[in-house]
């Protein structure tokens, strides 16, 4: 069963966390099932950029994202090459280590 390593957030998850995961979930699902509340405004439809994570390690287990995910990222604040939407971003059988971007478009665009 693969692991998640949710790096340290001050808002997320201020302890950083380390929990499990069933391959074929998202990443946004394993969170929410662990108290790790990232936003995802459209309710996981890959509609927005609020569920946007960073995948430290693991990221060529990953299957490719789609178009759709792509377009949305690149509106995402605080790119990177690593970059994924939790809620698109499905969970192998490798482990991974994900990071929650300080902020997101939303809180970015309310000045927060």
């Amino acid at each position: 069963m693969p692991q998640i390593v949710f790096l340290p957030h001050a808002e997320h998850c201020p302890e950083g966390a380390v929990v499990e995961a069933q391959a074929g979930e998202t990443v946004l699902d394993v969170a929410l099932r662990n108290g790790i509340h990232i936003e995802h405004a459209c309710e996981k439809s890959c509609a927005c950029t609020t569920c946007h994570v960073l995948i430290r390690e693991g990221f060529a287990s990953l299957e490719e994202s789609d178009e759709l995910e792509d377009d949305m990222l690149d509106k995402a604040w605080g790119l990177e090459p690593d970059s994924r939407l939790s809620c698109q971003a499905v969970v192998a059988d490798a482990d991974l280590v994900v990071e929650i971007p300080k902020y997101t478009i939303n809180q970015v665009s309310e000045g927060h």
